[in-house]
C-alpha cells in the first residue's frame, strides 16, 4: 500500500466515512499475488473444462513483445543499443461500471442472442445481461492495483506518465454509475448498491416468484423450481452470499497517476443506444418497477425494429405490473444524465487533473472533445458517440473541423488520436432522432485525414471489448499510423494496456504496447470478502460466459504485446545513433566468464552522429 493510500486509509477510519463497514483491506501478499508483473511474464486462461464445459482459470506462460512492421519502417538490428525512451502511459476501456439492479437496465434482452441450434446469434443484445456484472466495480478496483504495483513501462522503465479511460466507463449514464467510476480513480469508499441497501432487488436472486432460468441465481435453485440455464447447461457454480458481498462498501485504492477519460456511447447514451431526449426511460431507471421477464406478445424482431428506428415506445407500452415484472425500490442516484451533466461530474474529483481532460469550455457549452500537449506529444480525445442514438459512432462536422485545427497547431509534437469508438465502427450517421441535426463525418473520412497528417503516429480505441492493432498506411509507403483497441474491463480478458513510445535514432520510432491483468486472483478459493477475490470470480465467470468470444476479444498475439514500427515524422527527426559494435573475446583468452560478463557490462555507450556527420562518411 502506497503512503498516499495510508493517509487516505486513515482519513476514512478518521471521518463520517468510518461509520460505514467497509471490507477488509487488501494484504501486501494478495496484491503481490494478482499484480506482481505483466503479461510479458504471465497470462491467465480457462483450465480443463467439467463435463458441461465450465473452467477455471489458471496461469500459462507470458508472452513476448512481437515485432509488427507494415508502415514502411523496417527494424533496423541495433536499435535496440540507440532507443531513447520517450512516453509511457496507460489505457483503460469500457469498465461499464454497472449498477445491476437498476429498472432501467434491459437484461430481459439478452435471452435473444443465446446460442441456438441454427447459429443464429445477430450479436446486438449480448450486452444486456452478463452473470457477472455485479462485480464490476471491484473489477475496475483490482485493475487500479495492476496498474500501480506496474508503476513503470517495462521497456522503457519509464514511470508511467498517465491513465487515459477510452470511454464505456459506465454502463447506462446514470449518475451513480458515473460517480462510482470517479470514486474507484480516486480511492473513495465505494458502495456499489442502489435501492434498498438491505436487499437484493435485481434479475438474478432465488425468490420464487420472480426466478428466471435464463439468469445465472449465484444461490441456488428455490423450491421445485429448474436449475437455471448457466448451471444445468453450463456448469457455473451456486456461490452463496454472493449477491450480498457484490454490493458491500469497499475502500478503493484510487489511481497513483493522473488519468483522463473519454466520452463512450454507454456514457451518452441510455443502454449505449438511445438517446437521451428519451424522457422515458429516466423515469423508468428512477422508477418502482423493475422487468424481469419479456413482456407477453413481444417478439425479437420488435425489439431489433425498436433499436434500430431508436423508437423505444413499443418496448415502454408493454411494461407493466405483470407476473414479469417486480416492484423495486426507486432510487434518485439512478438519475440518467446528459452529456453536460457526465463532464460536469469529472469536476468533482480528489486527483488530478480536475476535470480529467474535460475543459471549463467542454463544462459551459457540454463538448466532450479536448486535447492536452507533454513534451514532444500532443493528445487528442475526441467525442464519437452520435446523441441521435445507437451503438456505434461518428464525429459531427464542427468536431472534425477542431480536430483539423488542432492537429494543425501540434508543430513539433508527435500525435496520438483517443476515441471511444474505432474507425470501422465510426459508421453511424443518425441526424434528429435525438434532437442533434449536426451532419456527421464518419470513419472513412477520419482516417483519410489522419493519414495525410505525418505528426499522427496513433489511434487508441476501444468500444468492440476486442484487442485488436491495425496498421494505416499511407498509399506511396512513407509512414502512417498503428490504431490500438483495447479489449474491456468487463468481458473476458478483462485487461488494460500499457503503452510506450521510443525514439530508434535511426528515423523511425517504435510504440511498445504491453498487455495487463487485474489483480484479480487467479483461483479466488471462495474470497468474497475482498475486491481482488471477487475480481477473480469475475475473470473466471466472464470466461464461461457462453456469448463471449474468447478467442476473439483476447485477439491473437499480433494484438497484445507488441513492437510497434513507424518512420519518424520528418519534422521530429533528430540525431541519429550508431550502435557500438559487439565485443569480441581476445582469441585463446584465459578470462573466466565472470571477467568478460562484466567486461560486457562496461561497454562504451552506443555513438550518436550528427547527419552532416553520416553524410561525410558516405561520401568517404
Amino acid at each position: 500500500m502506497s503512503r498516499r493510500n495510508v493517509l487516505r486509509g486513515a482519513a476514512v477510519v478518521g471521518g463520517t466515512a468510518a461509520a460505514t463497514p467497509v471490507l477488509f483491506s487488501l494484504s501486501q501478499a494478495a496484491v503481490a499475488a494478482g499484480a506482481a508483473s505483466t503479461t510479458l511474464a504471465r497470462t491467465y486462461g480457462p483450465g480443463a473444462p467439467n463435463a458441461k464445459g465450465y473452467s477455471k482459470m489458471v496461469q500459462n506462460p507470458g508472452e513476448a513483445h512481437t515485432v509488427r512492421t507494415g508502415l514502411g519502417a523496417e527494424a533496423g538490428a541495433g536499435r535496440a543499443a540507440c532507443r531513447t525512451p520517450l512516453l509511457a502511459f496507460a489505457q483503460f476501456s469500457d469498465i461499464h461500471v454497472v449498477d445491476h439492479q437498476s429498472p432501467g437496465r434491459v437484461e430481459w434482452l439478452d435471452r435473444f442472442e443465446d446460442p441456438n441450434s441454427l447459429g443464429l446469434v445477430p450479436g446486438l443484445l449480448s450486452s444486456s445481461y452478463r452473470p457477472h456484472e455485479m462485480l464490476t466495480a471491484q473489477t475496475a478496483d483490482a485493475m487500479v492495483r495492476a496498474v500501480n504495483e506496474v508503476a513503470t513501462g517495462p521497456v522503457t522503465n519509464l514511470p508511467l506518465g498517465f491513465m487515459i479511460e477510452t470511454g464505456d466507463n459506465s454502463d447506462n449514464c446514470q449518475k451513480n454509475e458515473i460517480r462510482w467510476n470517479i470514486d474507484i480513480l480516486d480511492g473513495k469508499v465505494v458502495r456499489p448498491d442502489s435501492g434498498n441497501f438491505n436487499k437484493y432487488e435485481g434479475v438474478m436472486d432465488n425468490n420464487p416468484l420472480y426466478y428466471d432460468t435464463h439468469y445465472w441465481h449465484p444461490e441456488g435453485t428455490p423450491g421445485a423450481k429448474k436449475d437455471d440455464k448457466l448451471r444445468a447447461n453450463s456448469g457455473f457454480p451456486a456461490v452463496p452470499g454472493l449477491l450480498t458481498a457484490a454490493r458491500q462498501p469497499f475502500t478503493a485504492e484510487g489511481l497513483d497517476i493522473p488519468w483522463y477519460t473519454v466520452f463512450g456511447n454507454h456514457d451518452g447514451l441510455i443502454q449505449g443506444n438511445f438517446p437521451n431526449a428519451t424522457t422515458q426511460l429516466d423515469l423508468l431507471s428512477r422508477g418502482a418497477v423493475k422487468v424481469i421477464t419479456v413482456p407477453p406478445g413481444l417478439s425479437q424482431s420488435d425489439v431489433l425494429n425498436a433499436v434500430a428506428k431508436q423508437d423505444i415506445g413499443e418496448l415502454l407500452s408493454s411494461i407493466n405490473l405483470l407476473p414479469g415484472a417486480r416492484l423495486v425500490t426507486p432510487d434518485p442516484a439512478r438519475k440518467n444524465l446528459s452529456r453536460k451533466e457526465v463532464i460536469n461530474e469529472y469536476f468533482n474529483t480528489s486527483s488530478l487533473p480536475v476535470g480529467h481532460g474535460y475543459t471549463t469550455a467542454n463544462k459551459t457549452n457540454g463538448t466532450a472533445y479536448y486535447y492536452f500537449d507533454q513534451p514532444g506529444f500532443r493528445f487528442i480525445a475526441m467525442d464519437s458517440v452520435n446523441p441521435n442514438g445507437y451503438a456505434d459512432g461518428s464525429l459531427d462536422q464542427a468536431q472534425f473541423a477542431w480536430l483539423k485545427a488542432t492537429i494543425a497547431s501540434a508543430t513539433g509534437r508527435a500525435v496520438i488520436v483517443f476515441s471511444h469508438h474505432t474507425s470501422s465502427t465510426m459508421s453511424n450517421p443518425l441526424v434528429l432522432t435525438g434532437l442533434d441535426p449536426s451532419l456527421r463525418t464518419l470513419g472513412p473520412a477520419v482516417t483519410s485525414y489522419l493519414l495525410s497528417q505525418p505528426r499522427v503516429i496513433a489511434w487508441v480505441n476501444g468500444h468492440t471489448h476486442v484487442n485488436k492493432i491495425t496498421p494505416h498506411v499511407r498509399a506511396d509507403n512513407s509512414g502512417g499510423f498503428w490504431e490500438i483497441n483495447t479489449a474491456s474491463h468487463i468481458d473476458f480478458p478483462q485487461q488494460a494496456r500499457l503503452i510506450e513510445v521510443v525514439d530508434n535514432k535511426d528515423d523511425t520510432m517504435s510504440i511498445f504496447t504491453t498487455i495487463v491483468d487485474h489483480a484479480g486472483a487467479v483461483d479466488y478459493a471462495g474470497d468474497l470478502s475482498s475486491t481482488v477475490g471477487l475480481a477473480g470470480l469475475a475473470r473466471e465467470l466472464s470466461a464461461n460466459d457462453p456469448q463471449n468470444d474468447r478467442a476473439a476479444h483476447a485477439g491473437t498475439p499480433d494484438d497484445r504485446n507488441t513492437e510497434l514500427l513507424l518512420p519518424t515524422p520528418v519534422e521530429l527527426r533528430g540525431a541519429l545513433c550508431a550502435p557500438p559494435a559487439p565485443l569480441q573475446a581476445p582469441a585463446e583468452s584465459s578470462m573466466g566468464l565472470g571477467a568478460v560478463a562484466a567486461l560486457a557490462g562496461g561497454a562504451v555507450a552506443a555513438k550518436v552522429i550528427s547527419r552532416r556527420d553520416e553524410a561525410q562518411k558516405v561520401d568517404a
